[in-house]
């Protein structure tokens, strides 16, 4: 009797247990052509994500992931704002100030930017040497004319040198002599110097005028600042 107990309860679909007490594993039917199918659409979501993530991050580090750096001045995607100062060159040839052109190390031309070397010029400001940078640091004349001389030859323009013989296009002939003032917005107005003019310091509203002579015009062009700097 009591097997047949036993053998109607299992065949009224009771859940049986084992020797060991523990249930018998319950089957779980899985629907194979569904899954199948949703696979390739979940895959090939999660690859537009990448692809799409892939070309906002290389839009949006143009320029600076793989910048140009000329005499250790990177050229950045957009202009730098935490350290922000100016300083101005005069190149004066025959009596005449001679202008430094609009646009000297924007690369892409400043009506279509692709990156900022944080030396640069703008058309707006003339003879005027943006010092634009993510930390304070010190930068020089010489370094300036490096990146000059990058913006130049790309545009399929010349070299841009400077020395005691030589300053941008010009060339001292027989008779010429290089004066130098550097006024250093300290009050004292132009000094001459007689140093290497790579050296140069450039610093905030600093006027470095640059003379072949002759005739040589002493004290130099006085240089007036534009407001808004």
């Amino acid at each position: 009797m009591p097997s047949q107990t036993r053998t109607k309860a299992t065949a009224s679909g009771a859940k049986v247990k084992s020797k060991s007490g523990r249930r018998s594993p319950v089957n779980v039917r899985v629907k194979k052509g569904r899954d199948l199918l949703l696979l390739p659409i979940a895959v090939a979501s999660v690859l537009v994500v990448l692809a799409v993530g892939l070309v906002v991050y290389a839009v949006a580090n143009q320029g600076s992931t793989n910048p140009t750096t000329v005499a250790g001045i990177p050229c950045d995607h957009l202009e730098q704002t935490q350290v922000h100062y100016h300083a101005a060159l005069q190149i004066i040839y025959q009596g005449n100030v001679t202008n430094i052109p609009g646009g000297i190390g924007i690369t892409g031309g400043e009506r279509a930017p692709t990156c900022y070397y944080w030396l640069h010029v703008h058309s707006l400001n003339t003879n005027v040497i943006h010092i634009e940078t993510p930390a304070t640091a010190i930068f020089t004349l010489g370094q300036f004319f490096e990146v000059w001389t990058k913006w130049s030859t790309a545009h399929g323009g010349p070299s841009e040198p400077l020395d005691r013989k030589h300053i941008s296009s010009f060339t001292l002939g027989s008779g010429d002599t290089m004066v130098v003032y550097v006024d250093a917005n300290d009050g004292k107005g132009p000094q001459g110097y007689e140093g290497d003019l790579k050296k140069i310091i450039l610093r905030n509203h600093e006027v470095i005028s640059i003379e072949i002579t002759p005739p040589t015009v002493n004290p130099p062009p006085a240089f007036t600042w534009p407001s808004q700097l």
